[in-house]
């Protein structure tokens, strides 16, 4: 299909497309040949509806024949993917070091056996370590702790900010015979009434800890028994930013000041904050920004009344801001007491300082050695590719196309935002946004929601400037033919 980005008009708001620089695991353009999803697709959803829920499923994949930037489904439709799993492919589908990589005889041993990390681990383990998430740790930290999944890893890091935390009460004495006997009852003091404060919008997991601190959609959470823990508000930026400079800064001096307030009446509630848990980046909550300065004041705030300070980077590290860990965004030399990651990363867990190091986290898994391999091998294609300066370069010609098709189309799209290419536009309203997700997929390009109205574009690393120029055309041909 060499011609098939010809067809694709030229419309005046997009720059000259980017020179070709051709991926050998690439296509070059999307290929739509039936409905989504196409008749297998039903067929296969017919057969998965019998086992289990497919309220979910969008249509079934063919992941051999998926490339690059590219997904085709069991019909035969080829897809630019600017979706991404929910963010969590970071270089690109079949990418031939990755393939490359499973035919090395010498880790085969790390695919056949899944190890109890936490008591059994391989004779590696600590180099690949090494290898693998130490050797792009956040700022100030040189622990970490393996988990399978995003939820996981923040559930487990609530865990260690409580233990911390009642350390820290009991002035790092050995727990009492009280503290043995209740909690094997649910009582305290042994299960202590603490809190970890969160924000309205944020989404931390669907798992009973992780769900007491998400607040992004209803279906969520209803239904669900759930903490009395505080949820402070999340500034509500006014788009452009430059325009709104001051009436911004009085949000996040609201929202601040809403932040102290909670956590001293929480603690009059005798429910002390044992920490605070924030996204850089509220991902599924409708991809709402806040200055560096809000970030710092609130680390200092959570210094000041003695919580720990959670950053959940699950959705936003790996690369896509165009740093590999959105708080570097801030400045800041010590910008967290944990930070967890899962998705890009392609396994789970937190990163910690030393004192939140409690031997009680443990699962059997604890992780997946061979992740850690598949993460080595992408963070040497991500140095020798420099693909943190390709996505800066990419995500500013993507914002500046999603600011001038703003422009042209002001009934529906507004507040364009974004990071390197972790961004966002939002629509007049959610029906219409839902409609103009169907569109431009049956147009070849897969995106995906979040909030209430906006869209998200989540494309993986390997994604150029000429893919943003396909991307802009198809999306303002869905727009311009807009009922």
């Amino acid at each position: 299909m060499k011609s098939s980005m010809l067809l694709w008009r030229l419309l005046p708001y997009v720059s000259k497309a980017a020179a070709k620089a051709q991926m050998e695991f690439d296509y070059d353009g999307p290929s739509m040949k039936t409905a989504v999803p196409g008749p297998r697709s039903q067929e296969l959803t017919k057969q998965l509806g019998d086992i289990q829920n497919v309220g979910a499923v969008n249509f079934f994949c063919n992941y051999e024949e998926s490339r690059g930037n590219y997904l085709v489904d069991v019909d035969g439709n080829r897809m630019l993917d600017i979706y991404t799993q929910i963010s969590s492919i970071p270089i690109g589908y079949n990418h031939p070091a990755l393939l490359k990589l499973m035919t090395n005889p010498n880790n085969l041993s790390t695919f056949v056996n899944r190890p109890a990390l936490g008591i059994l681990p391989p004779e590696n383990f600590p180099d690949k370590i090494a290898e693998s998430l130490l050797s792009v740790a956040p700022s100030g930290m040189t622990r970490v702790q393996t988990m399978a999944c995003g939820s996981c890893s923040n559930e487990n890091a609530y865990k260690a900010m409580f233990i911390w935390y009642r350390n820290k009460e009991r002035g790092y004495k050995t727990p009492s015979d009280e503290d043995h006997s209740t909690c094997m009852i649910n009582q305290a003091p042994g299960c202590p009434d603490l809190s970890i404060l969160s924000f309205m919008g944020a989404f931390h997991g669907r798992t009973m800890g992780c769900l007491a601190t998400t607040h992004s959609k209803v279906i969520h959470k209803l239904d669900v028994p759930s903490f009395d823990w505080p949820i402070a508000p999340f500034p509500k930026l006014q788009y452009p930013l430059e325009e709104f400079t001051r009436e911004n800064a009085l949000e996040e001096a609201r929202c601040l000041e809403e932040v102290e307030d909670l956590i001293v009446k929480w603690r009059q509630k005798g429910k002390p904050v044992a920490g605070i848990v924030i996204e850089p980046i509220q991902a599924e909550g409708g991809d709402n920004h806040a200055s560096p300065d809000f970030f710092r004041r609130l680390r200092d705030i959570a210094r000041k009344h003695g919580c720990a300070f959670h950053v959940d980077e699950v959705q936003t590290g790996g690369g896509g801001t165009g740093k590999f860990w959105a708080h570097e965004h801030w400045g800041m030399d010590d910008p967290a007491d944990i930070v967890s990651f899962s998705k890009k990363l392609l396994t789970g867990g937190y990163y910690h300082k030393d004192e939140l190091q409690p031997y009680r986290i443990f699962n059997t898994w604890m992780g997946d050695p061979s992740k850690n391999l598949f993460l080595s091998e992408v963070l040497n294609v991500i140095r020798r590719e420099n693909l943190l300066e390709e996505v800066t370069r990419s995500g500013k010609a993507l914002l500046n196309g999603l600011y001038e098709l703003q422009a042209q189309y002001p009934g529906i799209l507004s507040r364009a935002r974004g990071q390197g290419t972790f961004c966002a536009i939002d629509i007049c309203d959610g029906a219409t946004r839902d409609t103009i997700l169907v569109k431009a997929r049956d147009k070849g390009v897969l995106l995906g929601g979040c909030g209430d109205r906006s869209i998200r574009f989540r494309p993986a690393l390997v994604f150029k400037e000429y893919h943003v120029h396909l991307l802009l055309n198809i999306f303002n041909d869905v727009l311009a033919n807009h009922k």
